[in-house]
């Protein structure tokens, strides 16, 4: 079992925080510029997520399965939670196939320096929204060169 017991705990975290970014305008403008739809597929616990970026605001729709994503994202939730940590590297995640991605891989690689900022704003998210017991964070030491 992974850090999250249930889907609905991850749901809360992950939900909560790609409306955090959404809202965001640093981030928000740039995946607005985009148009991507993405399908996150989350296991372990099992959790689908789109996010679209297709219109003038970006939407965070759980349980979405029936828009039409650009590109699907797969992988586990604790994967998940470290990339958004910056603990994972998107390229090598996808070919040790940690992540797997259907779809146009260039334009998400793109994506990353949007997203930069955000690696910063998830633990203070957690601390902030009750969910301190996942800042992994507090207890990692990245490793020296």
């Amino acid at each position: 079992m992974g850090m999250f017991k249930t889907a609905e705990e991850f749901e809360k975290v992950i939900v909560g925080f790609f409306n955090l970014v959404a809202d965001t305008p640093l981030i928000a403008d740039k995946l607005l510029k985009s148009k991507m739809i993405i399908r996150f597929k989350y296991s372990d616990p099992d959790l689908i997520v789109v996010i679209d970026c297709s219109g003038d605001k970006a939407e965070v729709r759980p349980h979405d399965t029936d828009t039409k994503e650009i590109v699907e994202m797969t992988m586990s939730a604790d994967i998940a939670h470290r990339f958004w940590f910056g603990m994972v590297n998107l390229t090598k995640a996808l070919t040790r196939k940690e992540m797997v991605a259907k779809g146009p891989i260039p334009k998400v690689l793109k994506l990353l320096p949007a997203i930069k900022p955000s690696y910063a704003m998830y633990p203070q998210y957690l601390d902030a929204n009750g969910f301190e017991q996942y800042n992994i964070t507090k207890a990692y030491k990245p490793p020296t060169a």
